[in-house]
């Protein structure tokens, strides 16, 4: 009884076909990875990770993890969509000094086509900042990066966001307000597409 059951699962296994998961088209449409899967439409919506190290092959960029989520199966490619993306907590921890202010401000943006995105910008100033700084630094960020993505369509958002243009843009920007070390996105997640 017990070989025949074990029998039954090998069997299943070989029913599977591999499917190679590729990156969407503004990350290059690289191969990501490969998946067993029997039948193509259980691969829709699996999620995938990659680190823009393996994308681009950027090593100083090891750290950003960006997520991918298999919208459609065609022969045996499986095609995937940005969901989001995150930096390690190893990596946010290493720029966290004593005497220094940590601020957070997430952001809910929308593109120029329609994509509403959540962003979590993390600026860490060079000294302690008093609230009423922070308070319009936060102020500062939310208008700059409202006015930064409104004119750019998703993929382009999502590129100046992981490539690091945006954060730079911010740091120039808000050092004005007080003197910073950091600006870094450490996360964005797609809340919704534009239809």
């Amino acid at each position: 009884m017990a070989k025949a059951r074990r029998r039954r699962v090998r069997d299943t296994w070989k029913e599977k076909q591999w499917y190679k998961i590729m990156s969407p088209e503004g990350f290059g449409e690289e191969e990501i990875g490969i998946s067993p899967s029997r039948d193509p439409d259980f691969l829709v919506n699996r999620k995938v990770e990659a680190t823009m190290r393996e994308l681009a092959g950027d090593f100083s960029k090891q750290y950003v993890k960006l997520k991918f989520q298999v919208d459609r199966v065609t022969g045996d490619t499986a095609h995937t969509k940005f969901i989001g993306h995150e930096v390690t907590t190893d990596y946010v921890r290493s720029m966290i000094r004593r005497g220094t202010s940590r601020i957070d401000a997430p952001i809910i943006v929308k593109s120029k086509d329609g994509y509403k995105i959540k962003l979590h910008v993390l600026c860490i100033t060079t000294r302690r900042a008093k609230s009423s700084q922070q308070k319009f630094m936060r102020e500062t960020i939310n208008e700059l990066l409202n006015n930064m993505v409104s004119d750019k369509n998703f993929v382009e958002v999502i590129e100046a966001v992981v490539t690091g243009k945006i954060a730079s843009e911010l740091y120039h920007n808000v050092k004005k307000i007080y003197p910073l070390k950091r600006v870094e996105i450490i996360k964005t997640k797609v809340l919704e597409e534009s239809t």
